[in-house]
């Protein structure tokens, strides 16, 4: 999964030869251990559902869509109990299965990503993105790094001990200010007072040189390095702030 999602990233375009041939391989022998295709749990002796039809986990469901939207392969299964998972806030939780009613950045991010990944490769649908621009409000009511009982900011997540204000490459199922506003851009939202903080924020990262440097590193397989380390110039962050500063300067 990480690897087919830092490939995505990466910008490996679909419809070459050595992507079609590993993303074959993968759609024909890979599957997810233990889990039948109604959902169910059978135990690890079972061999369950293909790769790209997904599990039960929202995150993990969100980031195998994002990917094979991506790359050309059928996710509606995916995509389908994604929009019957969506909260009434708007967002997404991973913890739906545990009984969760409030969504998270998290999951909610990883979901608007693989939302519009499915629209982009043409399978757009009205329910689509219908749930993808509720989900996309839950972030901009939230200014995109503030709780919205108090305004505060979100210093650390509860579940990983992120901060949203460092930003990370690869982010994985992460959320952070950066990942946010990226997504904004690549789906045409058009930005307005609610990410005018998100984007002093990003600007003000920026070392002499003009560039930004990696904060954070998740743990996740990296089937290649792509930066220097942490605290050294990141040409991943650096590019995606351009971008989305470029994408904000356009806004009139």
């Amino acid at each position: 999964m990480h690897v087919l999602l830092l490939l995505k990233e990466l910008g490996l375009a679909p419809s070459s030869v050595e992507a079609q041939r590993a993303v074959d391989l993968v759609r024909e022998n890979v599957t997810w251990r233990g889990w039948d295709w109604d959902g169910k749990w059978r135990g690890l002796e079972y061999e369950g559902t293909p790769f790209f039809v997904g599990e039960v986990d929202t995150c993990i469901n969100a980031q195998v869509a994002a990917s094979g939207a991506y790359f050309g392969q059928d996710v509606q299964r995916i995509i389908e109990r994604l929009l019957g998972e969506q909260l009434p806030d708007g967002g997404w939780n991973c913890e739906i299965e545990n009984g969760s009613t409030r969504s998270s950045f998290n999951t909610t991010i990883s979901v608007l990503e693989a939302f519009l990944e499915y629209e982009l490769a043409g399978g757009s649908s009205g329910e689509v993105t219908t749930a993808r621009l509720r989900g996309q409000e839950y972030l901009l009511e939230r200014h995109l790094f503030r709780r919205l009982s108090t305004g505060d900011v979100i210093d650390q997540d509860r579940k990983s001990g992120a901060a949203f204000t460092r930003f990370a490459f690869p982010t994985w199922w992460h959320y952070d200010v950066l990942r946010g506003l990226d997504y904004l851009r690549k789906a045409g939202a058009t930005p307005d007072e609610r990410v005018a903080e998100a984007i002093e924020l990003v600007e003000s990262k920026r070392d002499v040189e003009g560039r930004w440097p990696l904060e954070h590193q998740h743990a996740g397989t990296m089937a290649v390095e792509v930066d220097e380390g942490v605290g050294r110039p990141s040409r991943w962050n650096t590019l995606r702030a351009l971008r989305v500063l470029d994408w904000y300067a356009a806004r009139v």
